[in-house]
């Protein structure tokens, strides 16, 4: 069985970071998938979807991670090309990846008691975002 969900989520841009966990497991409850893999897809190039403790220090560690090894004030080639100022985006969420795949077994997902799935947005602005949810399963 093949089951296609999708939802949104309002951002603050500038690494903002959304648990998006609720949403994902309310797409298997929907699909009846029992066991399966779920995979979850953000749209967009500015965006990344991963899992971590969704606690404020590691927020915070990320967010200075990022910043570390993709300083949003460097000079990117896409910047002087395009005019704008989100070449550290684009890049960020490269380096994280759109998508995540998790195993569905008796109808949970199986993550740790503290790995939640997050979104992070890195645009400049504020942005709705679509997230696409396919599982498949019996």
């Amino acid at each position: 069985m093949v089951y296609a969900g999708r939802f949104t989520v309002s951002t603050q841009g500038n690494d903002d970071m959304l648990d998006i966990t609720g949403s994902v497991e309310q797409a298997i409850l929907e699909s009846g998938v029992v066991n399966g893999i779920a995979t979850v897809f953000v749209v967009g190039s500015t965006a990344a979807i991963t899992t971590i403790e969704y606690e404020p220090g590691l927020k915070q560690d990320m967010a200075s991670l990022l910043e570390r090894l993709i300083p949003r004030d460097a000079p990117y080639a896409h910047e002087a090309r395009w005019h704008d100022d989100n070449g550290h985006s684009h890049l960020r969420a490269s380096l994280l990846g759109p998508s995540l795949t998790v195993p569905i077994v008796n109808g949970r997902m199986t993550l740790g008691a503290w790995q939640q799935i997050i979104l992070l947005d890195f645009d400049t602005r504020p942005r709705t975002r679509t997230v696409h949810v396919q599982i498949l399963g019996e």
